[in-house]
């Protein structure tokens, strides 16, 4: 059986600088950018606002669609975020209930 896993994309604020990444533990990748406990890229910028994620049925589907949104122009990500969360709230407390 295959493992949940999500596409998830984090930013400082509206149509700004964008991180595109993949898990399994959601809140807990999300929980660890928000608190940055080691030097990278979301913490050099301040990335720390949830604002689009995805679910997958397996984490190599997450995988796949993360490296092809790795390669998407920016404002194909905007458009994507602003399809789910046209405010680009911050997700967080949405998703650790």
């Amino acid at each position: 059986m295959d493992t949940v896993a999500w596409d998830y994309i984090m930013t400082n604020k509206p149509k700004g600088t964008v991180y595109v990444g993949c898990t399994v533990d959601l809140v807990k990748r999300v929980w660890e950018h928000k608190s940055k406990p080691v030097k990278s890229f979301t913490q050099r910028y301040n990335l720390d606002k949830l604002v689009w994620y995805e679910q997958h049925g397996s984490l190599d589907a997450a995988r796949k669609k993360e490296r092809q949104m790795k390669r998407w122009r920016k404002d194909w990500k905007f458009r994507l975020v602003e399809e789910m969360n046209s405010d680009w709230q911050d997700l967080f407390e949405q998703i650790a209930r």
